[in-house]
C-alpha cells in the first residue's frame, strides 16, 4: 500500500455526500445550524460514492485454521455467516446471541453490561471447567456480516473438546423446542444491555448516524419492539438456518510446544 493508494481512498470515501453529521446533547437547534454552517457550508458537496460489496458464496463445508504462538491458552473462536442488521432474522439471531452466551452490546462505545451466568453456554462449558470464559458478538452491519462466538479454554481441557461440547448444547438446542420463559429472559436481557450502550449523549449521537448509513434512525427506536415480536418457533427457525456446522469457519489458537 502507498501514499498514493491511501489519497485515491480518502478523496474516494471521504467526502459530504458520503457523511452523516449527527448532533446531541443540551444546545440551540438555530446556534447549532448556524455553527454548522461556518465549519462545513465552504466545503463542496460532492455526491457521495455508492459501490455494492459482491455477495459471498456460500461455504461448501466448515472451514477450520489453526493457529499456533506464544503464551499458555488456547482459544477456540467460532464465525457463523450472519445476516445485515436490515433483515428481520437479526433480531431472532440478537436474541439467541443473548439466548447462548449472554447479550452482546451492538454499539462500539458500550457502557455497562448485564451478566452471561444464565447463559446456556455459560452453565454447559463454563460452570462444567470445559472452557474458563465464553462470549458472543453480534453487529449491526450494512451487508451480511458474523456472529461469533470466543472461547477460552480449560488448562485441563482440548479445544477440539470445547467444540465439542458446544455442538452438542447447540444441537440440543436444533433438537427441542425454545421454551417462552427462556425466550423472554434473553429478551429482557438484551434489551436491558441496549439500554445501558444508549444512555449517554455520545452513544445517542453514534445511533443517530450509524443507523442511517445501515437502514435509518427508525432502527434504532424500533429495536426494542423488534425484540419483544421474536418467538420461540422464530428463534428456532433462525437457529436452524445459521447455527450449523456447514455455515461457520472455526478457528483454534494453541501455544507453541517449546
Amino acid at each position: 500500500m502507498t501514499a498514493e493508494d491511501l489519497r485515491q481512498h480518502y478523496n474516494h470515501y471521504y467526502r459530504p455526500g458520503n457523511a452523516v453529521l449527527a448532533v446531541a446533547g443540551d444546545f440551540k437547534t438555530e446556534e447549532m445550524l448556524d455553527r454548522i454552517d461556518a465549519n462545513f457550508k465552504q466545503v463542496p458537496l460532492e455526491e457521495g460514492q455508492s459501490f455494492q460489496v459482491a455477495e459471498e458464496p456460500p461455504l461448501d463445508g466448515e472451514k477450520r485454521v489453526h493457529v499456533t504462538g506464544p503464551g499458555e491458552t488456547s482459544y477456540v473462536q467460532i464465525a457463523y455467516r450472519a445476516p445485515s442488521a436490515q433483515d428481520k432474522d437479526f433480531f431472532s439471531l440478537t436474541v439467541l446471541d443473548s439466548l447462548l452466551t449472554g447479550p452482546s452490546s451492538l454499539n462500539m462505545f458500550g457502557s455497562g453490561g448485564t451478566s452471561n451466568k444464565t447463559s446456556r453456554l455459560y452453565k454447559a462449558l463454563v460452570e462444567k471447567e470445559i472452557s474458563v470464559s465464553c462470549h458472543g458478538g453480534l453487529q449491526a452491519t450494512h451487508d451480511p456480516y458474523l456472529y461469533q462466538i470466543y472461547l477460552t479454554v480449560h488448562p485441563q481441557q482440548k479445544p477440539e473438546d470445547v467444540l465439542a461440547a458446544l455442538d452438542r448444547e447447540i444441537e440440543a438446542l436444533l433438537a427441542s423446542s425454545v421454551s417462552q420463559e427462556e425466550i423472554d429472559r434473553a429478551i429482557k436481557q438484551a434489551r436491558a444491555l441496549f439500554a445501558y450502550s444508549s444512555e449517554n449523549i455520545s452513544n445517542q449521537a453514534f445511533w443517530l448516524g450509524y443507523t442511517e448509513m445501515f437502514d435509518h434512525y427508525d432502527w434504532f427506536e424500533g429495536y426494542v419492539d423488534h425484540l419483544s415480536k421474536v418467538t420461540p418457533e422464530k428463534a428456532l427457525k433462525t437457529a436452524q438456518s445459521y447455527l450449523n456446522p456447514a455455515n461457520r469457519v472455526v478457528g483454534f489458537y494453541t501455544p507453541q510446544e517449546s
